[in-house]
């Protein structure tokens, strides 16, 4: 009986082993489209607010934090330079409109 169960084992083990590590595999591949996917909605949200800001010259502290909170979000999941350059721009436009008002 014991040798029936070993041979039994030998036999399912590496398919059960092939089956969880294509099951991992998976999950790490939906990990990195759910990545991806999350990058570029805040890409393209902070696209809208870097634009919308700009064209008014002003961008108010709750809209700068929450660009702030987008882009480090996005900065995290390994975005690009591009939304760098358009923060700097953003900080600019945030500090410049304070120093106008005092």
């Amino acid at each position: 009986m014991k040798e029936i169960l070993l041979v039994i084992l030998e036999l399912t083990l590496p398919v059960l082993l092939g089956y969880i590590i294509w099951l991992l595999k998976q999950q790490r591949k939906d990990r990195k489209n759910n990545s991806n996917g999350t990058m570029f909605l805040l890409r393209r949200a902070l696209i809208e607010d870097y634009e919308r800001y700009i064209k008014l010259e002003y961008i108010p502290h709750y809209a700068y934090q929450n660009f702030l909170d987008m882009y480090k979000a996005y900065h995290a999941l390994g975005g690009n330079g591009v939304v760098t350059k358009m923060l700097e721009e953003i900080n600019e436009l945030h500090f410049n409109h304070k120093e106008e008002k005092k």
